[in-house]
């Protein structure tokens, strides 16, 4: 496929072009497009996929393939304001996900869920039916936690395309899912589209930040707390990084 050309303003944060947008704008855009990017794939970039990206080529090459790269991270948003993009906002993956289920009342969308495990994905759907009655579930998949050979990743995306999704919405973790979709890009014939750990947020196995500190750019604290054996070393590392780049830039 040739390189996409996005639709929306985008501001270069350490390589990666980060999508000056906000959640309205974004969903307008996504809808608009939503058939020419039949194929394509948007990425929810934070600081931790650009600070990784910066380090490596081939995962920088895979975000600037999107046709959106969606400022998850709220110091992506602002630093796009800092460089004189008043209308940068954050957009995260959960809330976007969420956006897109709802415009099932307005248009049946066709929406697939790939990745996490089965438990998870029958609490998603149960959350689903009762929370988004619009939107129809095309079809789940929670992929063994190994590559896969040859002829199971056809298989898998023969069931995807003959489910008809407009959305694969793929919770494969940061940059896993990033190289799945750009692998994937042409073969699927949807949208795919990134969300990391939306799945457990809709499900609930995961809390959401209250809205004040998503508000403040905090919400990777409160993931911290929940989680800081396996987190620790993502945000203080790669947060750190990102402050000493963005202080020079």
């Amino acid at each position: 496929m040739d390189k996409p050309t996005t639709p929306l303003p985008v501001c270069e944060i350490m390589g990666v072009r980060i999508s000056v947008t906000d959640m309205p704008q974004t969903v307008r855009c996504i809808r608009e497009h939503l058939e020419s990017w039949r194929g394509r794939y948007i990425c929810v970039s934070n600081v931790h996929t650009t600070v990784t990206a910066y380090g490596d080529p081939a995962y920088r090459d895979v975000q600037n393939g999107a046709v959106l790269a969606l400022p998850d991270g709220g110091p992506l948003s602002r630093y796009s304001r800092r460089k004189g993009f008043a209308e940068a906002q954050r957009v995260t993956g959960p809330d976007l996900m969420q956006q897109m289920l709802r415009a099932g009342g307005e248009t049946p969308y066709r929406h697939y869920f790939y990745g996490s495990t089965p438990e998870t994905l029958a609490l998603l759907r149960r959350k689903i039916e009762q929370a988004y009655p619009g939107a129809v579930i095309a079809g789940m998949e929670s992929p063994p936690f190994r590559p896969l050979t040859p002829e199971e990743d056809a298989a898998a995306v023969a069931r995807i395309n003959a489910a008809r999704p407009d959305f694969v919405w793929v919770g494969l973790g940061a940059p896993k899912q990033e190289f799945w979709m750009a692998r994937h890009q042409g073969a699927v014939r949807a949208l795919m589209i990134g969300v990391g750990a939306a799945f457990d947020y809709e499900a609930g196995n995961i809390r959401r930040a209250p809205a004040w500190m998503q508000r403040c750019s905090l919400e990777w604290l409160y993931r911290l707390l929940q989680d800081p054996r396996r987190l620790f070393k993502r945000y203080f590392v790669t947060n750190t990084r990102f402050l000493w780049w963005a202080l020079r830039h």
